[in-house]
């Protein structure tokens, strides 16, 4: 299981690395390369999914990743329909950070009876945004506000509040192509507040950045834009 793979890592301190990628942003005749890349890395994890899917390749995008990889596939949805029997476990996000009912009920409840005919392991997960210096996608198909950057102990409680509501994972996210990461004090005090493993992703480019994420209080560091810009980047990670 996924989860208990996660957990384990948080409870031994070891740190993992998840590769976000995205449908939309890689041709299918690309993948078998970034796939031996990622293959190639320290990498743990791959995520798949975007705020939007203009492709309708999710199933045949993850079976090529299967061919080519053995690492776990975890759907990252920007919507309810990004659901994939192929994958083999699947963030099951609420945006507790927004006020947008579609974002926190409505697209769970469309997505519960598909998932329950799926085999896909459902990891409940507390998604909060994050400022990250200008409008990000996920801020804008959500039409929801990112929390404050410079309020740290709001994220503090709403991630604590994620953790009562019975969630599995934090995920602090300053969205794709974020000009700024979370800040390391943001993610320093939400780790001392909740029991739960924290993802960290948004605005990571440097193997300093990820290490300074990681000592904050980080298990899992998502690379995504960065990635997508320069697949050499996981050689320096």
């Amino acid at each position: 299981m996924i989860l208990d793979y996660i957990n384990k890592a948080k409870n031994n301190n070891e740190k993992l690395l998840a590769i976000l990628l995205d449908p939309d942003k890689i041709n299918l005749d690309q993948l078998p390369l970034v796939i031996k890349k990622i293959n190639d890395s320290d990498a743990n994890l791959i995520f798949v999914g975007g705020s939007l899917l203009f492709k309708n390749i999710l199933d045949n995008f993850i079976k090529t990743i299967k061919k080519y990889s053995d690492l776990p596939v975890v759907l990252f949805p920007g919507s309810a329909i990004q659901i994939s029997n192929e994958a083999d476990a699947i963030l099951f996000l609420q945006l507790i950070s927004g006020r947008n009912p579609e974002y926190l009920i409505s697209n769970q409840i469309i997505a519960a009876p598909l998932l329950k005919q799926t085999n896909l392991e459902v990891i409940s997960t507390s998604y909060l945004l994050v400022e990250s210096g200008r409008e990000t996608t996920v801020s804008y198909i959500s039409n929801t506000k990112p929390l404050p950057a410079h309020k740290p102990e709001i994220a503090m409680a709403t991630a604590l509040a994620g953790q009562y509501i019975g969630h599995q994972l934090i995920y602090l996210d300053g969205g794709s192509g974020a000009l700024n990461p979370v800040s390391l004090e943001m993610i320093s005090k939400v780790a001392k507040v909740v029991d739960l493993p924290i993802i960290v992703g948004g605005g990571l480019k440097s193997k300093e950045q990820i290490n300074k994420v990681y000592n904050a209080g980080a298990t899992i560091v998502v690379v995504g834009t960065a990635f997508e810009n320069d697949t050499e980047l996981l050689n320096n990670i």
